[in-house]
């Protein structure tokens, strides 16, 4: 009996103090790090593996865009097969070490970004803990787009240049910035600047919104707090289709003044590089050359990315909090 009440005693006693103790409740700044940390490396990773997904078609439709030969499915097809049968099967994946050396940062401050402001925007409307209205949802997502492409842009200017270009004119990325910056001057690894943010606004700002809001519509209507990894790679691909759709003519004009130096022109401003591509391409056919490649890679890139990113997500925080259990 002694003995009994003893030891209920100690067990009241721990039950009611570890609970409190430091060592088993991270700080609020500890978990602000880790939610940062996770989503970092969830983007990281969605960038990647999204990217290296849809590598030989996006090279296709960049040597398209920067060129002006007419474009077609079926044209896009022999300039695949043609550069496997000249430059081998890896050839097709030209520039994607440049596009990973980009888009990993790229994606992971996106994403991260995205959190942040949405968790600040949700926080200035009151909507902290909920969903976003449209408005907000839409900033949220310009934001985080545009943020990252200004802190990453040389690297896309690099990564359009390995390209377009054969592998004896660049060695390696290192060899791409020490020869723009040579022969053409630093100025020139930021041309094209303009185009790419006015662009990513319209695009990152409806990729987000319209993968946030379908998921939102998807929880009201199904109850389901989740949706399952098809439904999101559905609504991602719903989501780069509308993005690229809307921002598509400035992608063309950024990778016509990005790979000016190389093609033979002079583009020295956007509403003069959109006027040449309509007097020698047409208005649809210069514009929009490529578009219906997009619509292919574009709702798979997204999609995968999206999808990734959630689900990494998920998956960090379950690690996280197996471990803080076991602790």
């Amino acid at each position: 009996m002694g003995n009994g009440v003893r030891e209920g005693q100690v067990d009241f006693k721990r039950q009611d103090v570890e609970p409190v103790t430091s060592t088993h409740l991270p700080s609020e700044g500890n978990q602000e790090k880790k939610k940062v940390l996770n989503s970092l490396m969830s983007g990281a990773l969605a960038g990647a593996v999204a990217k290296t997904a849809v590598a030989p078609l996006d090279r296709t439709k960049i040597i398209f865009q920067v060129s002006s030969k007419r474009f077609s499915a079926k044209e896009a097809y022999r300039l695949i097969y043609r550069t496997y049968l000249n430059e081998g099967f890896w050839s097709l994946w030209r520039g994607n070490s440049a596009t990973m050396v980009r888009v990993i940062p790229y994606a992971a401050i996106q994403f991260c970004a995205h959190e942040e402001y949405k968790q600040l925007l949700g926080s200035y409307y009151g909507f902290q803990g909920k969903a976003l209205t449209p408005f907000p949802r839409f900033i949220a997502g310009s934001l985080a787009g545009t943020t990252a492409a200004m802190l990453t842009y040389p690297l896309d200017m690099v990564r359009a240049r390995m390209a377009v270009t054969p592998k004896e004119m660049y060695s390696n990325i290192v060899h791409v910035f020490i020869r723009i910056s040579r022969e053409e001057g630093l100025k020139t690894l930021y041309r094209g600047f303009t185009p790419t943010i006015l662009g990513v606004i319209p695009y990152a700002g409806l990729s987000f919104f319209t993968y946030e809001t379908l998921k939102k519509l998807h929880a009201d209507h199904s109850g389901k707090l989740q949706p399952s990894p098809p439904e999101r790679l559905l609504f991602g691909a719903c989501a780069g289709l509308i993005g690229q759709s809307a921002s598509y003519p400035l992608d063309v004009v950024r990778r016509r003044m990005q790979t000016a130096g190389v093609m033979g022109h002079t583009y020295s401003s956007i509403l003069l590089t959109m006027q040449e591509i309509i007097r020698e391409e047409g208005l649809i056919r210069g514009l929009y050359k490529g578009l219906s490649m997009n619509w292919v890679k574009g709702p798979i890139a997204v999609g995968i990315s999206f999808t990734t990113f959630d689900l990494t997500q998920i998956l960090l925080r379950k690690l996280q909090h197996s471990t803080n259990v076991e602790r």
